[in-house]
């Protein structure tokens, strides 16, 4: 582009023959001294070499030759300035193109070159061409910098001896940004206004200049390292070939083209120019979400997500990242941190350990582990001048003074930095942990964190951690998470796919494979539907593990519509610092309902429904398992549901509000209900038939009442005549409380149908 075409502007000066009075012997300035009336210089109409031209006798160290005229200076506009000159008698001097640098106004801008490359004349009459490109951008072929000027005072400086004649032809100034700019209609290159791309220089304001140049235009960033010492926004679309450095404490928001692809051009790094993107989606509000672009992630380290803007510890507006890979390179950066130190617990302050050693070794998310500590019970908060740790959930049995270990897994996304971040989503992503590093840690507090439509495959310990409530109103929606063990035995795994501390998370239509755990839930109001957790493996008569541990007495949460395949409902009270039944609920508030229970090469003692009581006085107090399907393959097994009685078993005088019906067993020896309908066949008269529930009631309940019984053909007495009176019941008779006493007025015999029930239904 040519400015004197494109926008009119006149660059030439005025020939010496139109007058000397704008062609000054000083710097060009209004009121410098002219030609017209120095006498030092004199116009030459008629030269052999030149069409008229000025003569001038050198009488200073320095004789300047300017323009009075204001020639502008645009960014983005190359002028090339040149002279024709030769030496007529006299010393021989130098000849140089040089200039006086003004701003609107009228002010000299400082610091400017003043002069260009000089060129010896050597001989009279010889033409000599010197010459010196002009422009606001540092670049390869620009003489004169001139960044910050409006406009100059051009010429050339004779230097050197005094006394020498030299005559100057007409001096011409062209403009010839074609040579150094692509196409200046569409680009607008950051060293038009400054930018010098040395690393060293910052070129901040000259990045917030060029924007807001270009109205629209794309800004270019040629070749070379530009340091933003400070944060930059830019609202137009951006061609990087060069690279941008800056720190962290810094931002660079690209409004136009955000995405990761735009970030790694400008940054060449994949984990920095993705560190770069996350801090610009939370400090700009023009963009809810981050497209990785499709691209995979190789991480050197795990990612402190907080650490991407140090300055952030809150975050509470929605966002999300999605569309990539994250995958971590093999190293050391990876390996879980261990510490064994030495604290005190109190159950009056359930949550927190004193009196810690080393406590600065620990760092907040450190998985805690020892005598009386239940699963998934993590750093939540760490006070180094208190030496106090805030823990995620109560320990069942710790009181006193222990060693404890504190391991820190390492995971590729790790926004354990944030004292709170709400309403984040993950969406579409795939965590390839590789066996080497895990995948997600939460931060300690905040609500609606959100995992959609992710695979998290192969992590080395966990898929997903929360270290606090972060967790609360949690949704983790159709995703895959795929253990690293999938060749190991369940009795020897370690990795959990998630876990959550606080209520109504929400698990659906989610496929798991061979996890330690599916997860480990100890808050309420959890629903979990349309999931397939599989954990089983090769090993005939195989050990199996708890696939969703309930760790809460009341969770308020319900099952359906699940597919739990070789592995168990697990349901404890494990993280209660007083495990004992006191004034707190026991063991209620939960439905399993519609969901497919399979299993496969097991021992016959295998259950699916498991409760383990950590303290003993628990019982069951409503509970609703119906509708379900349960099927064991290769092998029978004796009963679906089990009470753990490792640490106390449930107290079935005080069971309520059971239901466990409309089920179907396949390859199970005991199909359980409550009510259960059973029958009896009484072969000599008795008054008192003793009616024994065997194994039939769920749990091995006691069988409280009996709600109904109907005569199964007819009911004589010692003669062969019919009976018609109405029996009465007694439930919880014999050692083990699981037989009914059914009296009649007579010693009778025949058979009935009898529904008994091992609870209290009312209030």
């Amino acid at each position: 582009m040519n400015k004197a075409i494109t926008d009119g502007i006149v660059f030439n000066p005025l020939p010496f023959a139109a007058g000397l009075g704008v062609w000054s012997s000083g710097n060009g300035t209004p009121g410098s001294d002219t030609y017209a009336v120095s006498g030092t210089g004199v116009f030459v109409a008629a030269d052999q070499d030149f069409a008229g031209c000025l003569e001038v006798l050198k009488t200073a160290p320095v004789s300047y030759v300017r323009y009075m005229g204001e020639t502008p200076i645009l960014p983005g506009c190359y002028l090339h300035v040149k002279a024709r000159v030769k030496a007529v008698g006299g010393p021989l001097p130098a000849v140089r193109i040089s200039g006086w640098a003004g701003q609107t106004g009228g002010a000299q801008v400082p610091g400017l070159p003043a002069f260009g490359p000089a060129v010896q004349l050597t001989a009279y009459g010889e033409v000599v061409e010197v010459t010196a490109i002009i422009a606001t951008a540092d670049r390869t072929g620009v003489d004169m910098v001139w960044t910050g000027a409006d406009y100059g005072h051009l010429g050339v400086d004779l230097t050197g001896p005094s006394g020498g004649l030299v005559r100057v032809d007409d001096i011409e100034i062209t403009d010839v940004s074609s040579l150094f700019t692509r196409d200046l209609i569409a680009l607008v290159d950051v060293r038009d206004y400054g930018a010098k791309g040395d690393g060293v220089t910052d070129d901040s304001a000259a990045f917030d200049a060029a924007d807001a140049a270009a109205a629209g235009r794309t800004v270019m960033v040629p070749a070379g390292d530009y340091l933003l010492a400070n944060s930059v926004t830019m609202e137009n679309r951006v061609k990087f070939e060069g690279r941008i450095v800056q720190a962290a404490q810094h931002r660079f928001i690209l409004q136009r083209d955000y995405n990761y692809d735009t970030y790694l051009e400008a940054f060449e790094d994949e984990e920095l120019a993705f560190k770069k993107a996350y801090q610009a989606l939370i400090n700009f509000a023009d963009h809810e979400s981050l497209d990785l672009s499709g691209r995979r992630i190789l991480l050197s380290e795990p990612l402190d997500m907080q650490g991407c803007d140090p300055d952030t510890v809150r975050f509470e507006t929605r966002r999300v990242i999605r569309n990539g890979q994250f995958q971590p390179a093999d190293g050391a950066a990876w390996d879980s941190s261990v510490t064994i130190s030495q604290a005190s617990y109190s159950a009056s302050d359930n949550t927190r350990l004193t009196n810690v050693v080393n406590i600065a070794t620990i760092p907040v998310g450190s998985l805690v582990q020892g005598n009386g500590v239940g699963r998934e019970v993590y750093v939540t908060a760490v006070n180094v001048s208190a030496q106090t740790l805030e823990l995620s959930n109560a320990l069942y049995d710790a009181e006193g003074s222990q060693e404890f270990t504190f391991t820190r897994f390492k995971y590729m996304l790790d926004f354990s930095g944030y004292e709170k971040l709400s309403q984040f989503i993950l969406d579409d992503i795939e965590f390839q942990g590789r066996g080497v590093a895990s995948g997600i840690m939460m931060a300690p507090d905040g609500f609606t964190f959100q995992l959609r439509d992710c695979f998290i495959n192969k992590p080395k310990d966990r898929g997903l951690t929360s270290p606090g409530r972060g967790c609360q109103g949690m949704m983790i929606d159709r995703c895959q998470l795929i253990s690293d063990e999938q060749a190991v035995p369940v009795a020897a795994r370690v990795s959990v796919g998630f876990n959550a501390n606080a209520n109504d998370v929400k698990i659906r239509d989610n496929r798991v494979s061979k996890f330690k755990h599916f997860c480990v839930l100890s808050g309420a109001g959890s629903l979990i539907s349309g999931n397939h957790w599989f954990h089983g493996d090769d090993e005939v008569n195989g050990v199996r593990k708890g696939g969703i541990v309930i760790t809460l007495l009341n969770p308020k949460s319900i099952f359906t519509g699940n597919y739990c395949d070789n592995n168990f409902i697990e349901w404890t009270n494990e993280h209660s610092s007083e495990p004992a039944l006191g004034s707190q609920f026991s063991f209620g508030g939960m439905t399993i309902t519609g969901n497919m229970f399979t299993t496969n090469d097991v021992a016959d003692w295998f259950n699916f429904i498991v409760i383990k009581p950590y303290g003993p006085n628990h019982y069951i107090n409503g509970f609703a398992v119906l509708g379900n399907v349960f099927r064991s393959l290769n092998g029978r097994i004796d009963r679906v549901e089990h009470v753990d009685t490792t640490f106390a078993d449930l107290d079935f005088s005080r069971t309520r509000g059971l239901e466990f019906a409309g089920n179907t067993f396949h390859n199970v020896n005991e199909r359980v209900a409550n009510p259960v309908t059973l029958s009896h066949t009484q072969a000599t008269e008795a008054t008192t038939w003793v009616m024994d529930t065997d194994d039939f009631l769920p749990f091995g309940g006691r069988a409280k009442y009996v709600e109904s019984v109907m005569p199964d053909g007819q009911i004589t007495n010692a003669g062969g005549t019919r009976v018609h009176d109405l029996p009465w019941a007694v439930g919880e008779q014999g050692p083990s409380w699981q037989s009914v006493h059914l009296n009649w007025s007579q010693p009778v015999k025949g058979k009935v149908r009898y529904q008994v029930r091992m609870d209290e239904t009312d209030d």
